[in-house]
């Protein structure tokens, strides 16, 4: 960042220290002079653009986030490009904070925006230096403090000291608690090809930390969108479906470790092996591609440092074709687990051969590993909420242009 003008305060300094020992010191921003001392995992994310959509996304929670573009914050912030109804990251770490923003849907800069919601930012620090360290070590603990009575030796203890992701079901400080009803859809960003969607689809999305943009996909589609807490249980989703309530259950992305969400790990269960009347029409992204797989009864791992960014290749088995995709994700399903299962792989990762996406042959089952709704990202993946709305009119017997409602009646 450019010297302050001459008068002007200098920017308080702020310190991010990692459990390998490492102490970084740069400038602090945002909710500064609180007493923040935020303890997380530091893990970092390739894209050059959508930072608010980033911050807001709650799969992050419990991390701070390193992003590895030189400069963040010249395009400010605004109440639109949200993921979620706040921030989530833990931190934020940047090369470079812009000094000024331009943008006029902006209503705000960034150090203010993250300062409205108590979270620490850092710049002025080499975000190549961490990187190559966690690509090479692998995701690690760390501590952001703009405090200056912590001595660089204690943060690096507490750093050392913070819980491990794996293990942490994060799911119930994310997901919502009441059942809520979700309308918006894409507005002016919507492709023409999805306002000619017809009908009415009535999806059931089990939220986990859902991201708003997937559930506005799916309203761009014809679905009216039901948001339902974690902790639904099967038998109410299956006499939901049966009585004609829903036609279609999602599982959204989320944060943590998916072996620690055992509640809707049985819950899943109890919904993909049910074998009476029809199969129930079910998609899943992100943390919801794990927790399906795990259902099945396939396992998951750690990925050394995830898969976090907007230009991540993706093979798709079924057509051979390659679509580049938007990705968020710490954990990954082994994918000789789930063939033992019965599930089918569809979609692999190029750059490491991770699993990314699969179906259950034989029923109306199938995740991916990956971000759809991009936001931000390319929309190579959109046709995936097609499929879904294909597989809900399929098991109602729609045909194509038919309104479901009238196939309802």
């Amino acid at each position: 960042m450019p010297n302050a003008p001459s008068g002007s305060p200098l920017p308080p300094v702020a310190r991010l220290a990692l459990a390998d020992g490492s102490v970084f010191v740069g400038k602090a921003f945002g909710a500064t002079g609180k007493g923040v001392v935020a303890s997380a995992e530091v893990v970092f994310n390739t894209a050059m653009s959508g930072y608010q959509e980033s911050l807001t996304d709650p799969s992050y929670t419990g991390q701070i986030l390193v992003a590895t573009f030189p400069m963040i914050g010249n395009v400010g912030t605004n109440a639109q490009d949200v993921e979620s109804h706040k921030v989530q990251i833990s931190g934020l770490v940047v090369r470079e904070l812009a000094r000024r923003h331009s943008n006029y849907r902006a209503d705000a800069d960034l150090s203010t925006y993250l300062a409205r919601s108590n979270v620490l930012g850092i710049s002025g620090i080499d975000t190549r230096a961490i990187t190559r360290r966690l690509r090479t070590t692998g995701a690690i603990q760390g501590v952001l403090t703009d405090r200056t009575d912590l001595s660089d030796a204690k943060l690096v203890d507490m750093a050392r000291s913070a819980p491990s992701m794996a293990g942490q079901n994060l799911v119930p400080a994310v997901g919502c608690t009441t059942i809520q009803s979700w309308s918006e859809t894409l507005g002016d960003w919507s492709p023409d090809s999805h306002r000619a969607a017809s009908g009415t689809r009535r999806v059931l999305a089990l939220d986990c930390g859902a991201k708003r943009n997937i559930l506005r996909n799916l309203t761009d589609r014809g679905c009216v969108v039901t948001l339902v807490p974690h902790t639904i249980s099967a038998k109410e989703i299956r006499e939901r479906f049966d009585r004609n309530e829903i036609d279609g259950l999602f599982v959204s992305n989320g944060p943590g470790d998916p072996a620690a969400v055992e509640q809707v790990i049985q819950t899943l269960r109890e919904i993909v092996r049910d074998q009476r009347g029809t199969p129930i029409p079910t998609f899943g992204i992100c943390l919801g591609h794990q927790l399906l797989s795990l259902a099945l009864g396939a396992t998951t791992f750690k990925l050394k440092f995830g898969h976090r960014g907007i230009n991540q290749p993706i093979l798709d088995q079924r057509t051979g074709k390659i679509e580049i995709t938007s990705q968020n994700h710490g954990f990954a399903v082994d994918p000789d687990s789930l063939r033992k299962v019965g599930g089918e792989p569809t979609h692999i990762h190029l750059n490491d051969g991770t699993l990314a996406g699969f179906r259950v042959p034989g029923r109306p089952v199938f995740a991916v590993q990956y971000h759809p709704e991009a936001s931000p990202g390319p929309h190579d993946s959109c046709y995936l909420f097609d499929e879904f709305v294909a597989a809900m009119d399929a098991a109602r017997g729609i045909t194509a242009g038919a309104s479901p409602a009238a196939a309802r009646s």
